[in-house]
Order: C-alpha cells, then structure tokens, then sequence
C-alpha cells in the first residue's frame, strides 16, 4: 500500500552565501587597511580567537576608507536578507553596530560564540587560502545535541552541526544567535575575514 507522507519543515535557520560584487578591489583595499591597523595595535583584542589577531572595531567614520566603502556596497544583501525574512526594511533604522578584522595564521581558530544583542551577523572572505578553515555552525537547539542516535548517513535532520568552504569574495550573512566557530588555519598563509553586526532601532 502506498503511504501518503509529507515533511513539514518549520524552523529552518538560514546562512544567505552571496559572491560580493567587485569583491578583487574590495578585498585589495580592505587588506591593506586591515594590515595597517595590525601594524599600529598589534596585540589587538580577545574575544573567540584562540591566537591570531582580533581588531578593535573599525571607525566607520572615516568615509574614504576602505571599510566604509565596503558597506556601501554590500547594504543591497542586507536588504536582500530582510527580504527573504519578511522583515521590514527602512534603512534609518537599520544598524550597523560594529565591522572588525580577524587575522588567522596558521594554528590558528575561533571558538563557537554567537553575537548577543543583534538580529544579523556577517562573515567576509578577504583572503581564503585552501585549508585555512571552514565556517562552521551548530544547532542553536540545545535540547537536540543532548541527544544524539546513532545514523545511517548526514541528513539535514540528524547534523548537529555543518561546515561552508571559505572563498575569497564570499559574503555570510545568517541570525546572530546561530552558534558558529572557525576551524583551525592549517595553511602557512593568513586568512582574513571581517566580520559585523546588524540591529534595528525602534
């Protein structure tokens, strides 16, 4: 007897992978901004980073620089993402909180942590090297990593946790409560990525 069936998928949580428009002039720019801030504060800031070097936030208040131009450019993705979620989108009040530089050498990782406080958060790939590791996010469902069964095979049902290739040019946006981790850089060259936060004001 054929068994009628359907799968009702409710609660999805999303990573928006978007190729970053002129991202080689971008990436060109960016990484010789990033550097020179490493060069004025070379101990930088702790946060998830286990070696390597955290930035302190950038001043997006210097608008010919790099950073500033960046987020010029990429503000259609945001609004693509507020799209895809049904939310609202009026860009006065559309946030951006903080933009940061995170240089990886090798050995060198990003414990899991979520952004507290915002709606979106972001990952850009400005230099990529192969084995710089992957971005790597877990089920915000605690309740399903108490519990894991023994599978036949990955499923989008039974992974507790999956993994993006970083590729230069590539832009992530997903939730900011989504736990996500960075795995080890097992090349010999840096990987760079920026990452920020987006908010909505009342």
């Amino acid at each position: 007897m054929k068994q009628e069936k359907s799968v009702l998928k409710f609660f999805p949580q999303p990573i928006f992978h978007y190729k970053v428009n002129n991202y080689e002039k971008h990436n060109k720019d960016l990484t010789k901004y990033i550097y020179e801030l490493y060069e004025e504060d070379k101990k930088g800031i702790a946060r998830s980073n286990h070696g390597g070097w955290h930035s302190k936030p950038f001043n997006l208040k210097e608008k010919d620089k790099a950073p500033f131009q960046f987020f010029l450019d990429i503000q259609m993705y945001v609004a693509d993402v507020f799209k895809e979620y049904g939310w609202h989108y009026t860009p006065g009040k559309v946030s951006l909180t903080e933009m940061w530089a995170i240089i990886n050498k090798k050995n060198n990782f990003n414990s899991e942590h979520t952004h507290p406080n915002n709606y979106l958060s972001a990952a850009y790939y400005v230099k990529a090297p192969e084995n710089c590791g992957s971005f790597r996010v877990s089920n915000p469902n605690q309740i399903a990593r108490e519990r894991i069964a023994i599978s036949d095979g990955k499923t989008e049902f039974n992974q507790i946790y999956a993994q993006v290739k970083p590729v230069e040019g590539d832009l992530l946006l997903f939730p900011a409560y989504l736990p996500h981790s960075v795995g080890m850089n097992l090349s010999n060259e840096d990987r760079i990525v920026i990452s920020f936060n987006i908010d909505i004001l009342k």
